[in-house]
Order: structure tokens, then sequence, then C-alpha cells
């Protein structure tokens, strides 16, 4: 496909799958049922973690994990809420004692930073911020990693680009209460699904999904749109929901 018909395609499918309908049937409806700023991130962090999977199963599973923090999930973990979980099941392999984890980190970084948009953007590039966030994460927990928050140096990072997408751009989808990152330097959020898409649209050539192809793919799409290349990920998606 010529880049000419590619970025054609491309916004053809960002305007039709990026409308206020789509927050029903996606995951970032959880942190749009908020309207403190501090209530919105945390529960942009909580979904991104755990979008892996069918989505009916993730939103179900969302419901379950936002009900554990009561109306305010803020609150939920400065107040030390997150003490009283157990470690039943929360979605797929994401358990409460992983939940638990990310409070603590969280909490640390709130008290740290005083704004969790402050630890992001006091890094040079996304991908720093990320590892500063895997190692926050850590520090807030004896120094112990999870495998629910991705390292930043190899690992394509699907959940926390999806998250900071959520963040930073501005809607009608995404909540863009984020204003020190600029939606030009967002990654995409690469999963399979997209993934394929973009390689069927020759689009991304690396067979691995991993960093060198968030990269590669995101450079590509900058191309079409500098200031907003992760826009497209509506468009992938739609388009891969409709072709495959």
């Amino acid at each position: 496909m010529a880049d000419k018909s590619a970025a054609e395609e491309l916004d053809f499918w960002y305007k039709k799958i990026c409308t206020r309908d789509f927050i029903a049937l996606d995951p970032v409806q959880f942190p749009h049922r908020y309207t403190k700023r501090e209530d919105m991130e945390i529960a942009a962090l909580l979904t991104a973690t755990i979008a892996w999977g069918r989505r009916d199963m993730i939103l179900r599973s969302a419901e379950k994990m936002f009900a554990m923090m009561g109306p305010s999930p803020y609150v939920f973990i400065m107040s030390g809420g997150f003490k009283k979980l157990k470690n039943r099941n929360i979605h797929r392999t994401f358990f409460e004692n992983d939940l638990k984890y990310l409070c603590r980190g969280i909490k640390r970084c709130y008290a740290k930073y005083g704004k969790l948009e402050n630890m992001f953007s006091s890094a040079p590039q996304i991908w720093d911020g990320i590892v500063l966030f895997r190692r926050e994460m850590a520090d807030a927990n004896g120094g112990a990693y999870s495998r629910h928050v991705s390292d930043g140096n190899t690992s394509a990072c699907k959940k926390l680009n999806l998250a900071l997408r959520w963040l930073v751009r501005e809607g009608p989808v995404d909540l863009g209460i984020w204003k020190k990152i600029k939606p030009a330097s967002l990654y995409i959020p690469l999963d399979v699904h997209v993934a394929r898409t973009a390689r069927k649209l020759g689009l991304l050539e690396r067979k691995s999904n991993d960093k060198k192809a968030v990269i590669a793919l995101t450079e590509k799409l900058r191309v079409f749109c500098q200031k907003d290349p992760v826009k497209y990920d509506f468009a992938l998606f739609g388009m891969g929901v409709q072709k495959e």
C-alpha cells in the first residue's frame, strides 16, 4: 500500500472509530467514570494493567477491581485501604496481591512526586518514564519487580503506552488530563491485533512484537501525523476488527 493510500485509509478509520460511542465498549470507560484527576489517572493505570485478553472479560474484571476500591481509588490507596485485600483472583494471572503491589507503588509516587504526571514528565523520553515507573514500583515493594509492569528496555510496554495514550491525548475518547507530555512523544500501544493489521498494511516489517517494533511502527505513523501519531491506534484496531 502506498503511503498516500495508507494515510487516507488510516484517517478514515480513525474518524470512524474515535467517537464518544466507543467509550462504552472499551476499558477506557473506567477512568471516564471519575471526575477527580487522581482517580482518573489511577483508574487509567490500573485498567490498562489488566487490559489483555477478551474485552468482555477485561470489562468484568475491571468492574470487580474498582468495586473493591470504593468511590475513590486515590483515597483507597493513600489511606492504605489496599492492605485489607486478600489474594483473590481479579483477572487471569492478576490477583489481589498484584493490586496491592501497584497500590504501594502508586502511593509512593504521589508522596515523592506530588503528581504522577510529574514523575513521567521528569524523564527525558517516554521509555525513560516507563523505566522510572517500574523502578519506583519495585522500590515501594522491597525491590521486587512485577511481571505486570513491563521493563521498558525490550518490551513493547503495551499496557503503559495505552495508559499514557489515555492520559495525554485529548478526546473524544482519551482523557487528555496530562499537559506536560505532548501527544507527539507517545508510542503506539502494540498488541497482537494492532501488529497484525500493521503488517498487513505494510506498515511494520519486524516480526516480533517488541520495543523495536513499537518504535518502528510509531515512526511510520509519524510520517502521516507528526503531532499525534498514536491516534492511529484507533484506526488499526478498527481495521483489525473489521477485516480479521
